[in-house]
């Protein structure tokens, strides 16, 4: 297989270029532990980290609220997640118009999930009906960088690969900036999604969703959901190991630095990290892949 494609600058022997994702906080303990992650992260420097929002909208207050104290209290720049659901074209104009108030300058756009899990999704009827239609919204109310979802394996939803790429596409064409994938583990598949996407004319950066994998159970059941597929090799490597963490944490990190790596041999130099919070895991992969800590001013009280 070709090594031509490239989401950007090759990456070279430098560092990668990385972003990362947290999830907001539904307890005080919680919130804890993601503000920990978040300074715990932040001296690597990430080019973003996203925020993510829950099946239909529900975490949408704890996403903002997120979002604008990372603006406020860190020198990270926050991409804020927005979907199509549940609300009001009205209603999403104003929270993206909020968002560009607060400092914001980058939104991650996707359709978004129903809040009943499984349901066919189902647009508001006064809400913008796709996200080629919400991109371009955003894209008229302000110049935010849009990054938007790709899927390698296919959405689950999709009737086919030719389908998402097409889809893709109008995302792009509608303004999106870049695209971030679905975590893939079968690097081959990663590579040939790519290949069609850049054969069908799309020339953003095409950012690689990385997840490392310390609990292996529950990555089985996010990758059913989503339509990923988990290599006999990889859930291998976790057999026997239920009882043991600090193995299972070695494993991820090893397992992360090898996909990143074998991406890179075929140009690719931006990588985004679905941290779900685990700040040390993502940290030593990152340490690994040649990324430093710098300093970075205290929290602000």
């Amino acid at each position: 297989m070709s090594n031509s494609i490239t989401s950007g600058t090759p990456g070279g022997n430098s560092a990668p270029r990385v972003s990362f994702e947290f999830f907001p906080p539904k307890t005080p303990e919680m919130e804890e532990t993601l503000w920990r992650s978040i300074r715990r992260l932040e001296p690597l420097q990430p080019e973003f980290v996203s925020v993510t929002y829950g099946a239909g909208g529900s975490t949408r207050e704890r996403t903002h609220g997120t979002v604008k104290r990372i603006v406020q209290e860190t020198t990270l720049t926050p991409a804020a997640h927005l979907t199509c659901v549940g609300a009001t074209r009205a209603e999403t104009d104003d929270v993206i118009r909020g968002y560009w108030e607060a400092g914001i300058r980058h939104i991650v756009a996707l359709r978004g999930d129903m809040p009943e899990l499984g349901a066919p999704y189902q647009p508001h009827p006064q809400g913008y009906q796709s996200t080629p239609e919400l991109i371009a919204a955003i894209r008229k109310i302000a110049d935010f960088d849009v990054i938007v979802s790709a899927y390698p394996e296919g959405h689950p939803e999709s009737v086919s690969i030719e389908a998402d790429v097409e889809l893709l596409k109008r995302k792009i064409d509608a303004g999106a900036t870049r695209a971030i994938t679905q975590f893939v583990f079968d690097t081959e598949k990663h590579v040939r999604f790519l290949e069609r996407a850049r054969k069908a004319g799309i020339d953003v950066p095409l950012v690689p969703g990385i997840m490392p994998t310390t609990n292996f159970k529950g990555t089985k059941r996010m990758a059913q959901r989503c339509g990923a597929s988990i290599p006999k090799w990889l859930e291998d490597y976790y057999i026997g190991l239920d009882d043991e963490l600090e193995t299972r944490k070695l494993i991820a990190a090893y397992v992360a630095t090898e996909q990143v790596n074998r991406l890179r041999a075929y140009g690719f130099d931006r990588f985004h990290f679905y941290t779900l919070n685990q700040a040390d895991l993502t940290f030593a992969i990152c340490h690994v892949l040649g990324l430093r800590t710098h300093p970075v001013p205290a929290l602000a009280q």
